[in-house]
């Protein structure tokens, strides 16, 4: 069991984070070790419920997107292919292979060095005129420009690797813009978080009795509603940032708190 505060701070870190390409695995790992929390079956599984509240927000935002336009379901399809296939046969075993703090660390420093350069590797255009930029999402995309993007972020199952960062530097590299780029990250999450929490909860069925218990329902409805909350706030913040200054800024924290992270391990 953990706490109404526990559970709203973890709320927050989860909204906060899911749809910047920061990683949000990572920072609940950082969350839960300095709020001292211990790892057990109900802190995963509140993990997981509060990755279904943050992306819950996003088909409310898109809710005109998502059904003015049935080619976006076919796009989004091809892309999610080959994390539910990958994800599958290599999610656990990846997890295993690169878990910890060290890893955590490194994750956050190479995937600042990449999102600081990344513009300047690509030097793709930018379109040349942003109130018509939700047009060109569709415009822009292919069946194997989907294909690539959803194997950019099928890299994220590595621990420490951002979901939303995979998948826009793979949009970024199949010429998609920046707002373009950000929006069919957000998209395509909902497949892949609701699938991949999906499969979690369905390897906690025999727990789900003990798991939802009357104290433990407080804590995950407060939580999923945070999430909720926070990522509404997020989203609309990262469409508007991302057209205005890039994805620099996010390179640059992610480096700064992997440096951190490693002088702290290294005089712990």
């Amino acid at each position: 069991m953990i706490s109404n505060w526990e559970s709203i701070i973890l709320g927050i870190v989860e909204g906060l984070t899911e749809f910047l390409p920061i990683s949000s695995t990572a920072h609940l790992i950082i969350a839960e070790k300095i709020l001292n929390l211990e790892s057990t079956k109900f802190l995963n599984f509140f993990t997981i419920f509060i990755q279904l509240g943050a992306i819950a927000a996003v088909p409310l935002l898109y809710f005109k997107r998502l059904t003015t336009d049935l080619r976006l379901y076919q796009f989004i399809t091809y892309s999610f292919i080959p994390a539910a296939i990958l994800g599958v046969l290599l999610d656990d075993i990846l997890e295993a292979m690169f878990e910890g703090y060290w890893f955590i660390a490194f994750s956050w420093l190479l995937g600042g060095i990449i999102l600081v350069n990344i513009d300047k590797w690509l030097k793709k255009d930018e379109v040349k005129n942003p109130e018509n930029d939700s047009l060109n999402l569709l415009d822009d995309l292919t069946v194997v420009k989907a294909i690539k993007i959803g194997f950019f972020q099928c890299i994220a199952m590595i621990p420490g690797v951002s979901r939303s960062g995979a998948s826009i530097i793979g949009a970024r590299v199949v010429g998609l813009s920046h707002k373009s780029a950000v929006e069919y990250s957000f998209l395509l999450g909902i497949p892949t978080i609701f699938g991949a929490c999906s499969k979690k909860i369905y390897d906690y069925r025999d727990d789900l009795p003990l798991l939802l218990n009357s104290a433990n329902t407080i804590s995950l409805i407060l939580g999923f509603v945070i999430s909720f909350i926070i990522a509404l706030v997020t989203i609309k913040f990262m469409v508007g940032f991302v057209q205005k200054y890039g994805f620099k800024p996010f390179g640059i924290y992610r480096i700064v708190i992997g440096i951190l992270l490693f002088i702290y391990l290294s005089w712990s």
